[in-house]
């Protein structure tokens, strides 16, 4: 039997993996879930994609292991031992600035707001099929890469003042009447789009587009969640708004 070179070997595995369309990503993802079989499944499933995995089984490992090993990007279970999925969210957002994916068995609206409330960028409800996480992992992935190259516009290298609401997408800080406001990534990022296009009406789907990404696979309940959150937040009347806009039956829009 004549034994094949490691180069040829290797070659043919490229091959077979591109016409798989399984394409080395060199990606880091960190699985972390307490079940062990789908653990495992998961594992097998994105390595087969090219993913280098990294596995915690617990909110505690999954810190230990973030802060070490800086993955590209998160998979995070809602419901663990040590430490909660909501609860090593918040405290990632605080340390860096890594995607995470929530893994939810949950399926009422509020689990999934609440999660895409503390900093998660996607989140997806089991049972779910690999297909589907491969596809919005690829989806915010990019979108970290999009912003990445993002060439920063004058309007985002400056402080916008409207009214009472003052907005520095430098330091990624927002004031109302002269007090810090606390807002999540995503309410902060919707927030400086419309302010930029002030006085527009965006539409929904542009909003997603924008802020979600073109890839993003939710529906447009999410804008209209985080602009309900934005209104509490800034707005003295949340049921009268003065800036944040509803265009009935189109989208959006900043006025002041």
């Amino acid at each position: 039997m004549v034994e094949k070179s490691p180069q040829v070997v290797n070659l043919r595995a490229f091959i077979y993996s591109v016409n798989r369309g399984y394409y080395m990503t060199g990606n880091k993802v960190m699985i972390v879930e307490d079940d062990d079989t789908l653990r495992e499944a998961l594992r097998y499933n994105l390595e087969r994609e090219g993913y280098e995995v990294m596995l915690a089984k617990d909110g505690g490992e999954a810190l230990e292991q973030a802060r070490s090993n800086k993955p590209d990007l998160m998979l995070l279970d809602l419901m663990l031992p040590v430490l909660g999925g909501l609860e090593v969210c918040r405290i990632l957002r605080s340390e860096m600035k890594l995607p995470v994916i929530m893994l939810t068995a949950k399926t009422e609206e509020v689990d999934k707001v609440v999660g895409l409330e503390v900093g998660a960028d996607d989140y997806v409800t089991k049972p779910f099929s690999m297909r589907e996480l491969q596809a919005r992992i690829k989806a915010v992935l990019r979108r970290g890469v999009e912003k990445r190259e993002e060439k920063p516009t004058e309007q985002s290298r400056e402080a916008v003042e409207v009214g009472k609401i003052k907005i520095d997408t430098r330091t990624h800080t927002v004031y109302c009447e002269g007090k810090k406001i606390e807002l999540s990534p995503k309410e902060f990022e919707l927030l400086a789009f419309l302010m930029s296009s002030k006085g527009q009406v965006m539409s929904r789907e542009q909003i997603l587009r924008r802020v979600w990404g073109y890839e993003y696979i939710g529906n447009d309940r999410t804008v209209d969640v985080h602009v309900r959150w934005l209104r509490q937040k800034l707005e003295d009347n949340p049921e009268d708004p003065q800036y944040l806009l509803t265009v009935r039956g189109y989208g959006y829009k900043f006025q002041g």
